[in-house]
Formats: C-alpha cells, sequence, structure tokens
C-alpha cells in the first residue's frame, strides 16, 4: 500500500471538493482547481470529511497512479485555502526586471528587452525596495513552477561571476577563473 496514497486529503472549513467520474473540481476562497483521475486506476471518494483515494486493483499502473492522484488532490486545496509561490532574483549589472501590464519585460545584457507573457492564473509582483526580486504567485502549484522555470531558462546563472537569474536562497556553485603564469 502507498505510504502516500493511503493518507486522506483533509478538507478544511470553506473549501468544497465535487467528485465527478473522471475529475475532482475544489472549489475554495481563492479560486477553482480541477484534477483529472483515472478511474480504471483509482477511485476517489468523500469520508469523514475528507477525500480518500483508493487503488482499483494492485496492478503496477494503478500502484503508481495512487499516490500521485492523492498529492495531486493535496496540492489542488492547498492551491485554493493558501497558494503557492516562487521567489526569483537577478544578479548582474543592468540586469533587471519590471511587471508591465500583463508581461515581464527583462533587461538581461542581450542588444533587445525580453517580453515574457504573463499566463492566465499567475500574478507576479517585486517586494518593496527590491526590484531584483521578482514573486511569481497562483492557484497551481505545477504551473507557478514551470512559469518560474521558464523565466530562469532566459539567462540561467552562470559560475564565474554568478550573474543570470536564479532562485532566491539557491547555492551556485563559483568556478575559479583563469590565473595567469609568473
Amino acid at each position: 500500500m502507498s505510504r502516500i496514497g493511503k493518507e486522506p486529503v483533509t478538507i478544511p472549513a470553506g473549501v468544497t471538493p465535487t467528485i465527478a467520474t473522471d475529475s475532482v473540481t475544489v472549489k475554495g476562497p481563492k479560486g477553482e482547481l480541477r484534477v483529472g483521475y483515472e478511474p480504471q486506476y483509482v477511485t476517489i471518494a468523500m469520508e469523514d470529511g475528507a477525500l480518500q483515494v483508493s487503488r482499483a486493483d494492485d496492478s503496477k499502473e494503478a500502484r503508481s497512479r495512487h499516490g500521485l492522484y492523492r498529492n495531486l488532490l493535496q496540492n489542488a486545496v492547498l492551491g485554493v485555502t493558501e497558494g503557492f509561490e516562487k521567489r526569483l532574483e537577478v544578479k548582474g549589472v543592468g540586469y533587471r526586471w519590471a511587471v508591465k501590464g500583463s508581461e515581464l519585460e527583462m533587461n538581461l545584457g542581450f542588444s533587445h528587452p525580453v517580453h515574457f507573457a504573463i499566463p492566465k492564473g499567475i500574478e507576479m509582483s517585486h517586494p518593496e525596495k527590491q526590484n531584483n526580486v521578482l514573486i511569481i504567485r497562483g492557484l497551481d502549484k505545477q504551473l507557478v513552477g514551470q512559469v518560474a522555470a521558464d523565466i530562469r531558462q532566459y539567462r540561467k546563472p552562470e559560475p564565474y561571476k554568478g550573474k543570470g537569474i536564479r532562485y532566491v536562497g539557491e547555492v551556485i556553485a563559483m568556478k575559479q577563473g583563469k590565473t595567469l603564469k609568473k
């Protein structure tokens, strides 16, 4: 039995799950998320104020999806109650970004500014007095992480000077530059 899959997903006050044939819709104070699942492998039921995921049989496919769907449901419940966030920071001379309407404009040392369209369901902002930090917020954990990874791809941190886009708190292994022989 999956250790993760057998744990129930507790439903906090203010959250209402709706179970359909192949999906679960979770509504909460911050919004609504839909989690699809495969009914031939798992069944989802509401028991004692919690969602319970159980396997249809003991096949390899059912076992592999048991914990997956339980965690997807847990992330949906967390998303509609608290939301998810990722923080990115940019380092480098002249490197900066600004949120302008529905797009993010980045100056990353290229000959032109890079424009990134902000997807629906994502909001971006800067903390007070920190223009080098970008906060990405949203309900869907996967979407927040994917947007952060896509932005980071424009200028990954390089190991010699440390310039580029990195997650806040990420440690970059710095390399020593070339030395002159005497």
